[in-house]
């Protein structure tokens, strides 16, 4: 048998045995031996492929997310263009990216990021913000909605590789780590939900990338206020700005970092060897990483918002009346008189945050009065005028007789110019703030009591430091029910659908002078009599505008309640999303429309679900043996059910509970940010339970879910790519009555 002993050159060797050739050999029981070299080539082809797998091994880091990647990018991009309608919630942030290139000022419930990157998109795309996006209408040929898709879906795409590194971050083993990141790369909801021009990939992307910011900075604990462990703290930061920045769904990310940080220094502050100084060092640095940077993100966006918006446009009357009057083409504070006399005609704008415009109109209180309703309105409308008249103990005004100024403690009547009638309050409860008082319109110019008279109180003046007359746009003033004592307010209250979800307005019986929310202006003046003024000269500041705007958004969203009179086909509850109970039809249904059904993978969706419950059960066995004295987890073990698994639950709870008792119309893509938690969890439970399991066993049982995961998303492709025709063609995906993919 040849030997595959290796010589030394010059040794002493039996010169046969030295000089005998490599070749085949028969054994003595027939058995074909190979040469010594084809051994080695054996050993060096082993060698090369464990040199390859070793590469593999040792650069998965890299390749693997690259690799996920590509896939990403082409589950959410695939035919991408192949709907060339305006599809369902395109027609809100399509509009809104068109301001943006118009210049022009809006208002909307979200923050402005996401609504920002939807206009640089278009500007990218060479769209100049013309379209309407009216909903189910065809794009123009001049503007590439297909690019101004691409962008969005890009953000959707990075979520894989984010996830991939969270997971890892998160000290799953690579079997996990590939799972959580086919669920997130396979999920059909996250792909149909990113093809669109929407909001809701940006803001899974700053969730994503929040999430894997608080996991590195976690890891570097050991490393406190290392050059990298800053870097990480502020990268943490501005996450939660740019989330926050997308949607205030971000605040519920924010929460989570918010609950960890408590925990964190309150173990430091248990930690007695910890000098006082470096724990003072750990307070500063998470206010400036975790607090500042986060709310300068934020405030950073809306005054690019501010600044880039500086044309008048639809939003305007959710401002301030300084705000307004300083935008370019407004009416508000255009030509108007200066100084307020009577007999002229005026809009009052309240000057709480998120105030709107006096209103009234022809319909009466349902309950109450029955009289006229008096409300606030946010949008410009005849019904907003008001004429100043003197009180009814004065001689009847007379429009030839000498200009009289109302000036500070003045009783003067309002007279609203399209019906008539008087402001008036009386000893009835108002509709819905019960401890004040209704105000209504009622009478006219010759019927009508004491109860029509108010008095001016001015607060201050922005222009002046004469109190004694009411200016336009820049004095604030209040005015006391005269008979009553009682002010008049608006705050943030909204009406019932028979008062048009508009603003409560009340007579308060609390004499407040600091509520803002009785402080009044004068924002467009008409007076023939009277020059016109400048009035707009004034800035008004920026803070102001800013906490304004904040307050007029949630007082906004306050009001997106399910209307009882009116049947919302795509709105769910929130019990049908973690179960897959129910999809969307993001368009028309018609043969001949591209249609997306908006649905999850079933085994993201049910497997994520389903470790929620397997984790609270795990959690509960360990705690009940760890009461009983047994101690088969280690340090770390505890440590990695502490942050690896607890906290994605917390998450998935953070951003889940708030809509069980959220009163506005949810829809399914609400589920979206804690889906990732779930599944996150779902990371975390797999990885546990299978650790005793042998490597084969491992990559057995991952393997399987792999082709699950995978499997599913190939099966519903149609409802993510685009269902062309008939939608009886895919009657087998609809496994449930409420996954309405065919009728």
């Amino acid at each position: 048998m040849a030997t595959d002993t290796g010589y030394a050159t010059g040794a002493n060797h039996d010169a046969q045995t030295i000089r005998r050739r490599n070749v085949t050999e028969q054994g003595a029981n027939g058995k074909v031996e190979h040469g010594a070299e084809e051994v080695d080539d054996k050993k060096l082809k082993k060698k090369d492929r464990s040199s390859i797998l070793a590469f593999l091994d040792e650069y998965e880091f890299i390749l693997a997310p690259i690799i996920f990647t590509l896939l990403s990018f082409f589950t959410r991009m695939y035919k991408i263009g192949l709907s060339p309608i305006v599809t369902w919630d395109e027609a809100h942030f399509g509009k809104f990216g068109s301001h943006y290139l118009k210049r022009e000022f809006y208002f909307d419930v979200h923050p402005p990021l996401g609504k920002m990157l939807v206009g640089l998109s278009g500007y990218i795309a060479g769209y100049n913000g013309s379209f309407e996006f009216k909903s189910g209408e065809t794009y123009p040929e001049n503007l590439n909605y297909t690019s101004m898709r691409v962008f969005n879906a890009s953000f959707g795409a990075l979520c894989v590789p984010v996830a991939y590194y969270t997971a890892r971050e998160l000290n799953f083993r690579r079997p996990a780590v590939w799972l959580v990141t086919l669920m997130v790369l396979f999920e059909n909801s996250y792909a149909t939900i990113s093809r669109f021009i929407l909001l809701d990939a940006m803001l899974l992307f700053f969730t994503f990338t929040t999430v894997l910011c608080w996991a590195r900075f976690h890891n570097l604990q050991k490393d406190s206020f290392s050059a990298e462990w800053w870097l990480w703290v502020l990268l943490t930061g501005i996450s939660i700005g740019c989330v926050t920045s997308v949607k205030w769904v971000g605040l519920f990310c924010t929460a989570l970092v918010g609950f960890y940080t408590i925990e964190d220094l309150w173990n430091k502050f248990g930690d007695y060897r910890m000098p006082k100084i470096e724990y003072a060092s750990h307070i500063v640095a998470r206010v400036i990483g975790l607090i500042v940077v986060p709310l300068a993100v934020y405030m950073f966006s809306f005054w690019i918002h501010f600044v880039v918006l500086e044309n008048s446009g639809p939003g305007d009357a959710q401002m301030s009346s300084l705000f307004q009057a300083n935008l370019k083409g407004t009416e508000v504070g255009k030509d108007s008189p200066l100084e307020i006399a009577y007999g002229s005609r005026a809009t009052l704008k309240n000057m709480g945050y998120g105030g709107g415009l006096l209103h009234s109109h022809v319909q009466t209180y349902p309950e109450g009065s029955q009289q006229q309703q008096v409300t606030c309105y946010h949008h410009k409308d005849a019904n907003n005028d008001w004429f100043f008249y003197p009180n009814r103990h004065q001689s009847e005004f007379n429009p030839e007789d000498p200009l009289k100024y109302v000036a500070d403690k003045d009783v003067i009547r309002l007279i609203h110019s399209q019906t008539g009638r008087n402001l008036h309050s009386h000893e009835v409860s108002a509709p819905v703030t019960k401890a004040d008082r209704e105000v209504s319109s009622y009478g006219n110019t010759t019927i009508g009591d004491e109860k029509d008279h108010w008095t001016v109180e001015v607060v201050s003046d922005a222009a002046s430091r004469d109190r004694s007359k009411v200016r336009t746009l820049t004095t604030a003033f209040r005015l006391r029910h005269t008979a009553l004592g009682c002010y008049l307010r608006a705050g943030n209250v909204n009406l019932p659908q028979w008062g048009f979800k508009q603003i409560e307005v009340t007579c308060t019986k609390v004499n407040s002078p600091r509520d803002v929310y009785t402080h009044w202006n004068v924002e467009s003046h008409w007076n023939e009599k009277l020059p016109p003024g400048d009035p707009g000269s004034y800035k008004s500041p920026f803070v102001r505008d800013f906490l304004h705007l904040n307050v007029a958004m949630m007082t906004s969203n306050n009001a997106l309640v399910p209307d009882p009179d009116k049947q919302d086909d795509l709105a769910s509850q929130f019990w049908q999303w973690p179960i897959l109970n129910v999809g969307l039809r993001m368009c028309g249904w018609d043969d001949h429309i591209v249609k997306y059904f908006l649905l999850g993978n079933p085994a993201v969706y049910w497997g994520s679900t389903a470790s929620l419950g397997f984790f609270v059960l795990l959690f509960t066995w360990y705690l009940i043996r760890w009461q009983r004295g047994y101690d088969e987890l280690k340090q770390s073990d505890i440590d990695q059910i502490h942050y690896a698994g607890i906290y994605p639950l917390l998450g998935w709870f953070l951003h889940y509970a708030p809509f069980v008792a959220m009163a506005r119309v949810t829809y399914v893509h609400h589920y979206y940010p804690a889906l990732y938690f779930a599944i996150l969890t779902c990371g975390f439970v797999l990885d546990h339970v299978t650790r005793p399991l042998n490597r084969s066993v491992q990559w057995g049982v991952f393997m399987v879910l792999y082709g699950v995961v995978i499997g599913l998303f190939v099966l519903f492709r149609a409802i993510s790519f685009g269902m062309v025709g008939s939608s009886s063609q895919w009657k087998h995906l609809k496994w449930f009555d409420n996954w309405r993919i065919t009728d």
